[in-house]
């Protein structure tokens, strides 16, 4: 232990801080291209307390280009669509879990999230339609452990479910911009960064990202059998962050042969928080360090590089302005790395603004909310791009 004694230390301190981050079987015979609708069913007035409430079935892809189906949300403002049809917003959501039903957005019987439907309702409020993907695992279907903070496939489950929202409503404008919260302000960003060569069709205007993820694919190497217990709650949310982050990893790259890694306790750790939504996981996890999880440390070549490509986000290629509401406050994803994040995209010359706050993790001051309303402006008086 004494070896190892710093590493602990640093992993602790890091990953206490970052990791309190934040059925339907079968398909149809044949897949369709990404963003192809596979059907609609309308919700009745009410539905997460609005009206024109609906849940989309579309194809999206896995990160190694399988096709694989997925679901998510849609709502469109009452009334006759503007006549370069209603502007998207896609919202996507933060971390809710690993397995089908978890993300809550196409089918919300699991759930109440009433600050989350009250932020849907704000966009719809202002003139937009909205889009919601459960995220690829998450949703309908029973695809496998959703790839928690995997850059990819949160951005073309976001792309997609846009293209398929389209497809399925014409009086949809090509007009989109993104928001995000936690988790769902690093799918936000990663959708912001791949729009250009996967939608250049599409008319994007930016991303809100409140208190995103980033960065921690930098901490998560620094585990090992030397990390101690973190008791109580919050050790729990620590362990089940990073037992999510390793579930998807392992299911998204079999190359790295993860197992290899892990203790047998590790290993049905894993196995049994890939079909559970986040509380579970952490009812799981009770009693159990991420020490007891692995065989050997993840800080070599191998392993940093597949989760630098499983997760990290882009800081450059960004073709659209970026709007980032920060608590410097924030436990959960920590300031440092909020501070990072800025820091990159100021050294590489992105476009970008910073509103901070002094709240909890992803809590929205007033001057937060006046930047939101003045992006939202800029989107809805500029014209449709032909």
């Amino acid at each position: 232990m004494r070896l190892f004694g710093w590493r602990a230390r640093i992993f602790t301190a890091a990953v206490a801080s970052a990791g309190s981050l934040l059925m339907v079987p079968g398909a149809p015979a044949q897949a369709a291209a990404p963003g192809t609708v596979i059907d609609t069913t309308a919700h009745p007035d009410g539905w997460r307390g609005m009206a024109n409430g609906s849940s989309v079935d579309y194809w999206t892809t896995r990160s190694n280009g399988e096709a694989v189906q997925a679901s998510g949300a849609l709502i469109i403002p009452p009334g006759p669509a503007p006549a370069n049809g209603w502007p998207i917003m896609a919202y996507d959501h933060g971390t809710s879990g690993l397995g089908s039903g978890c993300g809550g957005q196409s089918d919300v019987s699991r759930f109440s999230r009433p600050k989350e439907d009250a932020i849907l309702q704000y966009f719809v409020n202002k003139g937009f339609a909205v889009v919601a993907p459960d995220f690829l695992g998450l949703g309908k279907f029973d695809t496998g452990p959703h790839p928690y903070l995997e850059t990819r496939t949160e951005a073309t489950a976001t792309i997609d479910l846009v293209r398929a929202a389209r497809e399925a409503h014409p009086e949809l404008s090509k007009t989109w911009a993104l928001t995000g919260f936690s988790q769902g302000g690093h799918a936000a960003l990663g959708a912001a960064n791949l729009q250009s060569s996967y939608a250049p069709d599409l008319d994007f205007r930016g991303t809100i990202a409140s208190d995103p993820a980033s960065d921690v694919e930098k901490f998560v190497p620094l585990a090992g059998p030397y990390v101690p217990e973190i008791p109580g709650q919050n050790g729990n949310a620590i362990d089940g962050f990073v037992v999510s982050m390793l579930a998807g990893l392992r299911a998204t790259h079999p190359e790295l042969d993860l197992n290899s890694y892990l203790t047998p306790r590790g290993q049905q750790v894993l196995d049994q928080a890939g079909s559970l939504c986040f509380n579970d996981i952490m009812k799981v996890v009770d009693g159990t360090s991420v020490g007891d999880l692995l065989a050997r440390p993840l800080a070599d070549d191998r392993f940093r590089a597949a989760i630098n490509e499983y997760m990290t986000l882009p800081t450059a290629g960004y073709n659209a302005p970026i709007l980032l509401l920060i608590n410097v406050t924030d436990m959960v994803v920590p300031s440092p790395l909020h501070a990072a994040l800025v820091a990159q995209l100021a050294a590489n010359g992105q476009d970008f603004s910073v509103v901070t706050g002094t709240g909890g993790h992803t809590e929205l001051n007033p001057a937060m909310w006046s930047a939101i309303d003045a992006f939202t402006a800029r989107v809805l008086a500029t014209p449709t791009r032909s």
